[in-house]
């Protein structure tokens, strides 16, 4: 592989896990504020409306780096992959414009309604408004999520010449590798958009600053979460596990670090993978246990990479590792984090008074950001070499007349771009939270209003 090609897959890489921060977060934040809005209409409680609003900010200042950092990655396609759009694009190009003239257009268009109609529309407008941002926020990825399900696992197309032209639209929409991947991508962005409205809760309480309302987000944030990482281990974990066995077998050896076909083969809590002996170091392995989540079966075979040919193997093993031993592990942490804490909240509310599990909380708030990024880096390192699996290698993707300087140099000022709207929108979302929420056409530091405070989400 040259080191044009090298560095426009770095510069993908860069990008779009950059872009992921934002969608993450705004898919999770859709669906509580739907939630928000609904309590508010059904308890007649001025808070949630009020805490609705305040999200609503941050929502969409997050949506608004989200199209920002989102438009390169759509230009890289034809800039840095011209071969693979020229390839797959007749097939590619359905789903993403799908996306931006559908889903985009509906979330943004409401989004607006949401903001600022409020006082024009009423109430029950407000909160179907609410309503059409969470559907078009989860349709918009769920169609990327289709764009990337068909490079992963393509379906419904025919070879023309050195092209593939789409002959089933329905079988590129209704790919079986969407469903299990679509229900772990969104469950996985309701877990990040509760550790942060959790976590910004529990400081707030810390703080002894807008109490009320960080009952009302440490209550909401770790109920939600807690169905949400549940759903992340089982069903959806399960799902996804099951169908990369099925048609991505040398990815889920990579990915195990099982470097030789076993029976009975256990699953890697922790080791180092070593490529060049094929061998793990230090490793703790619980027994028979890859097998049985696998195949249904104890003793069940499972592949090793030395049954696939040598140049089918991720060429990032190491990394492709990692990345899904973290995914793991800070998922299964987050159940018993948001576990204790309800069962807390479930005894005599004493959550509340628990300072230390209020730090877990908010010292855990970034995590799942890091486990969704390096979930994409799992799914996308172990479709290696692949850049349609099976059809085409990422080798043959590049763009052929891109020198190495000219992606470098995209590359840094990439980069640099994207450190100035990371620190500006640093500076925004923090400004918003320490202001903290406010009642409509409350004057700017006055002191907060409010009714007693422990009745959030506890009444009935």
């Amino acid at each position: 592989m040259d080191v044009s090609t090298l560095l426009s897959r770095g510069q993908f890489a860069f990008t779009i896990g950059y872009h992921y921060l934002f969608p993450q977060l705004t898919m999770g934040l859709a669906f509580l504020l739907v939630l928000l809005k609904s309590l508010y209409l059904w308890r007649k409680d001025e808070r949630y409306n009020i805490a609705a609003r305040f999200w609503a900010k941050i929502f969409a200042t997050t949506f608004v780096l989200g199209v920002v950092t989102g438009i390169p990655m759509e230009f890289q396609f034809g800039t840095n992959w011209a071969r693979f759009s020229a390839y797959a694009g007749d097939i590619i190009a359905q789903t993403l414009a799908m996306e931006g003239a559908f889903a985009f257009f509906l979330e943004s268009a409401f989004l607006g309604i949401f903001l600022f109609g409020e006082d024009v529309f009423g109430q029950k407008m407000h909160w179907f408004a609410a309503v059409m941002v969470w559907i078009g926020t989860w349709a918009s990825g769920g169609f990327i999520i289709a764009s990337n399900a068909w490079m992963q696992h393509p379906v419904g197309y025919t070879v023309v010449g050195n092209r593939l032209h789409i002959s089933n639209y329905w079988e590129v929409l209704f790919n079986p590798w969407i469903i299990p991947q679509y229900i772990h991508t969104m469950s996985g962005a309701v877990i990040t958009g509760t550790f942060i409205m959790a976590g910004l809760g529990a400081y707030y309480i810390l703080a002894g600053q807008h109490v009320d309302y960080g009952k009302l987000f440490v209550t909401l944030g770790v109920i939600v979460g807690l169905i949400a990482s549940i759903i992340q281990l089982y069903p959806s974990g399960d799902m996804e596990g099951l169908q990369v066995a099925h048609y991505q077998p040398v990815k889920l050896a990579a990915m195990e670090g099982l470097f030789k076909t076993e029976s009975g083969a256990g699953i890697i809590i922790l080791g180092q993978p070593d490529t060049t002996k094929g061998t793990l170091d230090n490793p703790i392995i619980v027994p028979k246990v890859l097998s049985f989540l696998t195949y249904r079966r104890w003793e069940a075979v499972v592949r090793g990479l030395d049954a696939f040919p040598h140049d089918q193997w991720p060429d990032t093993i190491d990394l492709l590792y990692y990345s899904y031993h973290i995914m793991v592990g800070l998922g299964t942490f987050f159940i018993p984090i948001m576990g204790l804490a309800f069962l807390l909240w479930f005894r005599k509310r004493s959550l509340f008074k628990a300072r230390w599990m209020l730090w877990i909380l908010m010292l855990a708030s970034p995590f799942p950001v890091i486990a969704n990024t390096a979930g994409w880096f799992t799914t996308e390192l172990g479709r290696q070499p692949w850049i349609v699996y099976g059809l085409l290698r990422t080798a043959q993707g590049s763009s052929p007349a891109l020198s190495s300087g000219n992606v470098l140099f995209t590359l840094i000022g990439f980069a640099g771009m994207y450190l100035l709207l990371g620190l500006l929108y640093i500076a925004l979302v923090v400004s918003e939270a320490l202001r903290g929420p406010q009642q409509a056409g409350q004057k700017e530091g006055q002191e907060e209003t409010g009714t007693t405070a422990g009745t959030l989400l506890e009444e009935g």
